[in-house]
């Protein structure tokens, strides 16, 4: 992507999504403990395509590359937000 024609659209996109991270407080830094590597990490990009077919936005994402780490050493709880389709369904119908 860097070496295309359209690298400058890419840095634009590389650049609205770190702002994104940084004003969201996506990460922290600390001091690497002794004897342990860091997580590396990859940019990812993508066209998004309009409903006829043209370019909407040039999209990048910065994706850690997780599967690098162990659990118990470099992590000790996972969360992902989720719910049942059932509990939004109900909440749909009081509303």
């Amino acid at each position: 992507a860097m070496a295309s024609p359209e690298s400058s659209k890419w840095v634009e996109a590389m650049d609205a999504e770190y702002n994104s991270l940084v004003k969201n407080n996506t990460w922290e830094l600390v001091p690497l403990p002794p004897g342990r590597k860091a997580v590396t990490a990859k940019w990812v990009f993508k066209v998004k395509s309009n409903a006829n077919g043209g370019i909407e936005k040039y999209k990048a994402r910065f994706c850690a590359r997780g599967f690098t780490q162990v659990e118990g050493v470099d992590y000790s709880e996972t969360f992902a937000p989720t719910t049942a389709t059932t509990t939004v369904r109900v909440l749909l119908a009081k509303a």
